[in-house]
């Protein structure tokens, strides 16, 4: 992967996002389980604020300056866990993780991006979204803690 500009990490970017928004309404399309369904749907309305939110920096650049890049906590979940493919009737906590270990891939993916290049504007960018993607691990892996925590009872 080689990216000449910001606006190729953001067309890329913006390409996995809605990849991962289309993989999680045809998992939708596939649960005969309302809740799942309703869980992928929400998946896939994640990752179109993402799309979106990725849209709306590559139209405005000064939106990337202005991004207040914070610390994400790491609850590191998914770091134990066995990467999953999906399989119709999937436990929930089972598509929690595999929710969770695609959003842990995204965040090292840009991580490690950001680590091979000098050019400061593209390392911003890179930072960005990998600080999106790791809110949304973080609010997965804190589901998954609260749906085992709510199941050993």
């Amino acid at each position: 992967m080689n990216f000449e500009s910001v606006d190729d990490i953001l067309v890329y970017a913006i390409e996995k996002e809605n990849e991962a928004v289309q993989f999680y309404m045809d998992l939708a399309g596939k649960e005969k389980f309302k809740s799942v369904k309703e869980t992928f749907e929400n998946f896939a309305g994640e990752e179109q604020k993402h799309a979106d939110l990725l849209n709306g920096l590559k139209t405005d650049k000064t939106k990337v300056e202005d991004y207040d890049l914070k610390s994400i906590p790491d609850l590191k979940i998914s770091d134990y866990l066995v990467e999953t493919e999906y399989k119709e009737g999937m436990f929930m906590q089972d598509i929690l993780r595999l929710a969770m270990k695609r959003e842990e891939m995204a965040v090292k993916l840009y991580k490690d991006l950001a680590g091979k290049t000098d050019n400061s504007e593209v390392v911003k960018v890179l930072n960005i979204l990998s600080q999106e993607e790791a809110k949304h691990k973080l609010a997965l892996e804190t589901m998954y803690d609260d749906f085992l925590a709510d199941n050993e009872n």
